[in-house]
């Protein structure tokens, strides 16, 4: 059992489809298997890898309209501890379309319902409220739209009497405003960045590890968190702090689906920190995770034998040194 309590928060969350079919080709009808339907969303899907590792968080989930109502119940039969926070509108729905003879998945992501700046700070105010004290509080998935980057710097700073940290997974809009850095007091404690986010904040590929350190060492310098990490895909993950900056090498492992490594990765490292590991320790735990998520078919997070069996094959080393060290 983790230390520090842990809270999810899902602001976007979406009821995740996930079919197959023989051929995806235009013009024709594609005749698909059975649906499998999960409720997905970056924090609830933390919440559910984190139980998966043997660990235990609350989930705060917008949730509106009918679809709201389907994910409510599906959610309750995980065994999550979750409350359902009212969004407008009907909360979205997308699906994953897997191609049996080419092998490739077809993923299919809805915007979701607009919030007004009402909406916002009621819900910045439920998230303030189901914060306890020296907490961790992970704010994953994408925005809806209506909601910006000033909605984590107000929760930050929000949480920063507390002692409790706030943990960042996010994309488009507001991560590209998060990344030109927040008031010291207002910054989040950890923002994870994958590949192809770092790729559009950077303007080109992170096809490297040194790129991705760069990047992330200058995302730090600028405070726009605490710790920055980035990932390098397959590679691995790069960890910026006040220390330097490190590199995490990701096991050799076969990959099944990538669904899921990001928000494995999120709970192998918050659940670690939780359990009051330092932030080289969490980009180890946060590795192992995802390595055992890829491994895993369709929406399937990350399992804790094969965590625990990665961890040590996810090797780790110093990429630069801080910055006026000698």
């Amino acid at each position: 059992m983790a230390t520090r309590p842990i809270l999810t928060v899902t602001l976007n969350p979406a009821l995740d489809l996930m079919t197959a079919t023989a051929q995806v080709s235009p013009g024709q009808k594609l005749r698909c298997d059975d649906a499998v339907s999960n409720p997905g969303g970056g924090g609830l899907n933390v919440s559910r890898a984190i139980a998966n590792l043997g660990g235990a968080s609350h989930a705060l989930v917008a949730l509106g309209g009918a679809t709201g109502d389907r994910m409510a119940g599906l959610i309750a039969k995980t065994g999550q501890s979750f409350d359902r926070l009212e969004a407008p509108g009907e909360t979205r729905t997308s699906f994953a379309v897997g191609d049996r003879t080419s092998g490739h998945q077809y993923r299919f992501i809805m915007p979701g319902p607009a919030w007004s700046d009402q909406q916002a700070g009621e819900a910045l105010a439920r998230c303030i409220g189901a914060a306890q004290p020296d907490s961790l509080v992970v704010l994953s998935g994408s925005f809806p739209p209506g909601v910006g980057a000033t909605f984590i710097q107000s929760l930050a700073l929000a949480l920063a009497p507390m002692k409790s940290k706030l943990l960042i997974d996010t994309s488009g809009p507001v991560l590209a405003a998060l990344a030109k850095g927040s008031p010291q007091d207002a910054r989040p404690a950890l923002i994870r960045i994958s590949d192809t986010e770092a790729a559009e904040i950077a303007g080109h590929r992170m096809s490297n590890v040194n790129k991705a350190a760069t990047l992330a060492s200058d995302l730090h310098s600028v405070r726009v968190a605490e710790a920055v990490i980035i990932s390098v895909g397959s590679d691995g993950s790069v960890l910026a702090t006040s220390d330097g900056v490190q590199f995490c090498r990701a096991a050799r492992v076969p990959l099944v689906s990538k669904l899921g490594a990001g928000d494995s990765f999120m709970a192998g490292a918050t659940l670690a920190l939780a359990n009051g590991s330092d932030w080289i320790s969490a980009l180890d735990a946060g590795t192992a995770a995802a390595c055992a998520a890829v491994m895993a078919p369709g929406t399937e997070l990350c399992a804790k034998a094969e965590t625990d069996r990665l961890r040590p094959l996810c090797e780790t080393r110093t990429v630069f040194a801080a910055r006026g060290a000698a």
